[in-house]
């Protein structure tokens, strides 16, 4: 009889918090919060992973455009995921795979490359061009390249890579030879630039945006040389 006793009460217990779990004016369960490895989704990782640099929207950050389709189209999504995966060593751009001692797994680092060329690349956007080689060739010319700079971005950035005086009506692109920022660029990140331009900040890429005579785009050996003069530039203990 007692044993029966406290069954009955242990049920009515039971019935009695069901009954105030379902209860009105209790608040609903809110949506399962998935972990930090769970999320997939390429508008979420990469306000979380990519925008402080790269900018919302892929464009107007401090680091290269990621919504140019001639950056997309030239460097290629292989090169991007090993980019995003093992990061750039002594640079800025950090390395996201767990692997490599960042905090996305495979399957977010593949959403978010796929969501990049997704959402920004354009097809046939390289169609009736001779793009420059991703990667620089093996021989370069520092001397050469300071010529070449004068030739194709001197107008802009100065004849010495220091910049223009800006005006009240006009701002003007800064120093591309300062130190701290030389540290900061890898080479291929210069080169990058230079290729696929910066149309956010209204720098055309390496086909000139001039007409008339004697107008012409750079060449593969122009933009290694203008690098290699840039990369001259950095403080000798850098690398």
């Amino acid at each position: 009889m007692k044993t029966v006793f406290s069954f009955s009460i242990s049920l009515i217990l039971c019935l009695g918090c069901i009954g105030c779990m379902n209860a009105p004016g209790r608040p609903a369960a809110g949506p399962e919060v998935p972990r930090p490895d769970q999320v997939v989704d390429f508008a979420t990782l990469y306000k979380q992973n990519c925008a402080g640099c790269h900018g919302e929207n892929g464009k107007n950050g401090v680091a290269i455009s990621l919504a140019n389709p001639v950056y997309l189209a030239i460097a290629g999504e292989a090169t991007v995921r090993q980019v995003v995966a093992k990061g750039v060593a002594g640079k800025l751009m950090p390395a996201f795979e767990k692997s490599a001692g960042g905090t996305l797994t495979d399957q977010q680092i593949d959403s978010l490359v796929h969501g990049l060329f997704r959402s920004w690349s354009r097809t046939n956007v390289l169609a009736a061009a001779q793009p420059p080689s991703y990667a620089a060739g093996a021989k370069n010319d520092p001397k050469q390249g300071q010529k070449d700079f004068v030739e194709f971005c001197g107008q802009c950035h100065g004849a010495d890579g220091s910049g223009q005086k800006a005006s009240a009506a006009n701002a003007v692109p800064g120093s591309i030879v300062d130190p701290s920022y030389l540290m900061l660029v890898s080479d291929q990140g210069l080169r990058s630039t230079i290729i696929a331009g910066r149309p956010d900040l209204g720098m055309p890429d390496w086909r000139s945006d001039a007409s008339g005579p004697g107008s012409r785009n750079m060449t593969d050996q122009e933009i290694t040389d203008v690098v290699a003069w840039l990369t001259a530039q950095r403080p000798a203990s850098q690398p």
